[in-house]
């Protein structure tokens, strides 16, 4: 393999505890023509964060910033890079050893690729744990800017790398989005015709924990309607990209709507909770669901009873194929 040179992006927030881990994957890389930028997005934990970071600080850059979530963190992060490649990977999360020379593979045999992602394994506090992201969300077919739209293939951050110049192209991360700030840009690359490409090669871990920002689904899902409205109204789209958008942008309501649904059964207020789950089944129509619906209008009592018992296989999950 020839000389390639990577910049592997980490933004740290509140994360001295998983930081170590994210670093020992990245120093434990096969490929070794990289360098580690950190940035600080005004942690809290920032003292013991740099007592954790002490014993690296000569094999990394260690930016700070005042709090300004993860799209600022990785912009900075992309803008001091010395890197023809940015990778990204996200603070709790780590690399498998052959991550950077298995991922870089796929640029040397397609000079085409603009970004490539691969798959990544589940821990931590979740059913999902012990199953990787690509078995929950599997990538089909090639990921164009509709596929990545309709979710048919799914771009986990911490399993990207990218070139810089792609991502500058793009626009970079929008600063103020908070959640699903990924999903857009990796939107707006793919509408500038930039080849994104992936393998279903397990290469990295991805934690899941009640602290992610990924972790509060109903308002990951408000931020999915935002991305969709503001990239509606500022993208030039086909007519066929425009429907598949308004239609993903119904789903992304549903979903809303039955994590509401949800959240009015587990207060115990079942005429709120048939309100949004009647709602959800008009555009996720589902057996179960329309079954609670029904319970709800005759022996609600029972229905709250069971369904905080059985959610989990009562409905539908989000972003599931």
């Amino acid at each position: 393999m020839g000389a390639l040179t990577v910049s592997v992006i980490i933004p740290v927030y509140d994360a001295a505890k998983f930081i170590a881990g994210a670093l020992d994957s990245v120093f434990a890389q096969t490929f070794l023509d990289y360098e580690v930028i950190i940035i600080n997005d005004g942690s809290v934990d920032t003292e013991e964060l740099e007592a954790v970071l002490e014993p690296y600080r000569t094999r990394i850059v260690y930016l700070k910033q005042e709090n300004g979530g993860p799209g600022k963190a990785r912009n900075y992060g992309i803008l001091s890079a010395q890197g023809e490649y940015v990778a990204f990977l996200d603070s709790d999360d780590r690399m498998l050893p052959e991550y950077l020379e298995t991922q870089l593979r796929l640029f040397e045999k397609d000079h085409s690729l603009d970004l490539v992602y691969s798959d990544l394994a589940l821990e931590g506090d979740s059913p999902l744990s012990g199953k990787t992201f690509m078995e929950t969300c599997p990538s089909m077919g090639q990921p164009t800017f509709d596929a990545v739209l309709t979710l048919k293939c799914r771009i986990p951050t911490s399993a990207v790398v990218a070139r810089k110049q792609a991502l500058l192209d793009a626009g970079l991360f929008d600063e103020s989005l908070v959640r699903a700030e990924d999903y857009d840009l990796w939107l707006r690359l793919a509408h500038l015709d930039k080849k994104i490409g992936y393998q279903r090669k397990v290469l990295g871990v991805r934690r899941i924990h009640s602290a992610a920002l990924s972790a509060n689904l109903p308002d990951m899902l408000i931020a999915t309607m935002h991305v969709l409205k503001k990239l509606e109204r500022n993208l030039q789209l086909t007519d066929q990209s425009r429907t598949l958008l308004k239609a993903t942008l119904m789903r992304v309501c549903a979903y809303h709507d039955l994590e509401q649904g949800k959240r009015f059964l587990a207060s115990g207020n079942s005429s709120d909770a048939l309100a949004s789950l009647r709602k959800a089944n008009e555009v996720l129509p589902n057996p179960k669901l329309r079954l609670v619906a029904l319970g709800l209008r005759y022996v609600p009592s029972l229905v709250i009873f069971l369904t905080r018992m059985l959610q989990r296989t009562i409905f539908p999950r989000w972003g599931a194929k």
